[in-house]
C-alpha cells in the first residue's frame, strides 16, 4: 500500500465511523460547548472593547487570532457536530485544533498579552469572586495544561477518528 492508499483508507475509514448515528446525548453537549465557548469569547470582547487593562500593549493582531482562533475551533467544531457533520467537524477539530489550540495557546504562553488583576472587572460584584482568584501565575499553569492536554488530543484524535470501530452488531455478522 502506497502513501496515499493509506492516506485515503484513514480519511474513507474515518467518514465511515463518522457518518453512523450521533449518539443522543452528544447534541446536548454540542450546545452546552456553543453556550459556553460563545459567553467566552463575549467576555474576551467586554475586557477588549472596555479597555479594563486585561489586554496588556503586547496583545496585538496575531494574538487575537490565536486567542480568538483557538474558541472559534471550538464553537466551529460543536456547531458542525449538532447539526450531523461528524466527519467535517473531527477534521476541523483535529487540523485547526492543533494550528489554534496548541499553537496559539503556546504562543500566547510566550507573548502572555494578559493582566490577570483585571480579569474579573467586567463581572458584576457578585460575580467576581468566580474569577478573582486567577493570578498571572496560575494562568500561565493553567495555560501549560492546556497546551500538553491540547497536544495529546490532536495525536490521540486522528488514531481514533481512523481506527477504531464499532463492535458489529449481529445484524452486520
Amino acid at each position: 500500500m502506497n502513501e496515499t492508499e493509506a492516506v485515503e483508507n484513514w480519511f474513507s475509514r474515518g467518514k465511515a465511523e463518522a457518518e453512523k448515528d450521533i449518539p443522543y446525548y452528544v447534541r446536548p453537549v454540542d450546545i452546552a460547548v456553543l453556550v459556553v465557548f460563545s459567553l467566552i469569547v463575549l467576555y474576551f470582547v467586554a475586557h477588549q472593547t472596555w479597555s479594563t487593562g486585561f489586554f496588556t500593549t503586547t496583545f496585538g493582531t496575531l494574538e487575537m487570532i490565536m486567542l480568538y482562533g483557538s474558541l472559534i475551533v471550538w464553537i466551529v467544531t460543536a456547531a458542525l457536530e449538532g447539526v450531523g457533520q461528524r466527519f467535517l467537524s473531527r477534521l476541523f477539530d483535529t487540523f485547526g485544533g492543533l494550528i489554534f489550540a496548541a499553537v496559539g495557546t503556546a504562543w500566547l504562553f510566550v507573548v502572555f498579552p494578559f493582566e490577570f488583576a483585571y480579569f474579573a472587572d467586567v463581572l458584576p460584584d457578585f460575580l467576581r469572586f468566580l474569577v478573582q482568584w486567577i493570578s498571572n501565575d496560575i494562568a500561565r499553569v493553567l495555560m501549560v495544561l492546556g497546551i500538553i492536554l491540547t497536544l495529546v488530543f490532536q495525536v490521540t484524535a486522528p488514531i481514533t477518528y481512523g481506527f477504531v470501530r464499532k463492535k458489529p452488531s449481529k445484524r452486520e455478522e
